[in-house]
């Protein structure tokens, strides 16, 4: 473990740069062996302006980066933060404790108040506009919720008490996470369901991407699904009655066009519809 540590503290931007383009390139082959659903559309036009988008969080990310070092190291200086006010204890435990509530804090809480606030839902609306969820789509994010991520992580980092090299495990992590519960693969149902006792599994995260509330306000959760069944957000619906995008935005061109997609938190909110349940354990 802590070699891991080490290596994370001092992790060169080429490694970081390999991991997302590793991962997007592992799930894009995936997705042609394995589809869950059969796409008619164009891979390379669809994923454009979701590598627009992924880019323009890279850069967003990079530029605010000395902010996250700078707080992580004062954190540390002073011994600040949740985790370095508990008990000592074996570093497994500390990096398992610190990646989990920066997974909370960092991920959990932000995408659940961008649904809850009108105005921070209209931002986070360009990710649940595209109509054919794949692994290009998990950073298809506006700059604006980039930085509003950005801010929590941020928080995350402060009030848990993270030092910088758990804070680029985490990120590693859910990059990989994101990329795999995004990909349009098939994964056998029930170890899909097994793992997303835990872990959010593709089928699980899917649900968040139905067109109409209540799945769109459900499975909020980014590594650890353990999020949402303990605050009540977790459903299920069966995979082939899902339908990616969003009622009050249903235009797949507009939806596909960096132009359109740039202006789409500016539009007038659109209140969405609630379809009745179909299937929640």
């Amino acid at each position: 473990m802590e070699s891991i540590i080490n290596y994370f503290e001092t992790i060169p931007s080429l490694h970081r740069s390999l991991i997302l383009v590793g991962g997007i390139t592992l799930f894009w082959l995936l997705e042609g062996v394995l589809p869950l659903f059969k796409f008619t559309y164009k891979k390379w036009n669809h994923a454009l302006p979701n590598i627009f988008f992924t880019l323009t969080t890279v850069g967003i990310n990079f530029g605010l980066a000395f902010l996250l070092l700078h707080t992580a190291d004062w954190v540390k200086m002073n011994d600040f933060g949740i985790i370095n006010w508990l008990p000592e204890m074996p570093l497994w435990l500390y990096a398992l404790l610190g990646v989990m509530l920066l997974d909370f804090v960092g991920a959990y809480l932000p995408h659940y108040v961008e649904h809850k606030v009108k105005v921070l839902w209209m931002v986070h609306l360009v990710h649940h506009t595209d109509h054919n969820v794949d692994t290009t789509t998990a950073n298809r994010h506006h700059p604006l919720e980039s930085v509003i991520r950005f801010a929590f992580t941020l928080f995350g980092v402060f009030i848990i008490g993270t030092p910088i090299a758990l804070v680029f495990l985490y990120q590693s992590m859910s990059l990989i996470a994101t990329q795999f519960t995004h990909a349009n693969i098939k994964m056998p149902r029930k170890l899909d369901s097994v793992m997303s006792y835990v872990l959010v599994s593709p089928d699980m995260h899917k649900v968040h991407h139905h067109y109409v509330l209540p799945y769109t306000d459900s499975n909020f959760g980014n590594i650890f699904s353990i999020w949402d069944r303990m605050f009540g957000t977790f459903m299920v619906l069966d995979r082939e009655k899902i339908i990616y995008g969003v009622d009050t935005f249903p235009d797949e061109v507009a939806n596909g066009n960096i132009g359109e997609l740039l202006k789409q938190p500016f539009h007038k909110y659109r209140k969405p519809t609630t379809d009745s349940i179909e299937a929640v354990e």
